[in-house]
């Protein structure tokens, strides 16, 4: 017996379904053939599967204010022990 199945509407640019359709056809998959591969992956694997390599916006704001913490701190230290005493120092402040 056949599981039940239902349906997933998605809008996507035009050309880009028509690209789409063209390079999977090469690969002897259409659209939805492509979709239910991706969606078995997610739930076998729990996990996209392909890595997201642009960040969000919460990581683009979280890079840029690391990037401002680091301009705004002009320290550098000789050693080690010279960095952990300065944590030290400012902790107790």
């Amino acid at each position: 017996m056949m599981a039940a199945t239902t349906m997933v509407h998605v809008r996507v640019d035009e050309n880009v379904k028509a690209q789409a359709t063209e390079t999977l056809a090469a690969m002897g998959l259409t659209v939805s053939d492509a979709i239910r591969v991706f969606l078995t992956r997610v739930v076998a694997d729990q996990e996209l599967p392909f890595a997201l390599k642009a960040p969000n916006a919460t990581t683009r704001a979280a890079l840029a204010e690391a990037d401002e913490i680091v301009k705004s701190r002009r320290a550098r230290f000789a050693t080690a022990d010279a960095l952990l005493n300065d944590l030290e120092e400012a902790s107790r402040k």
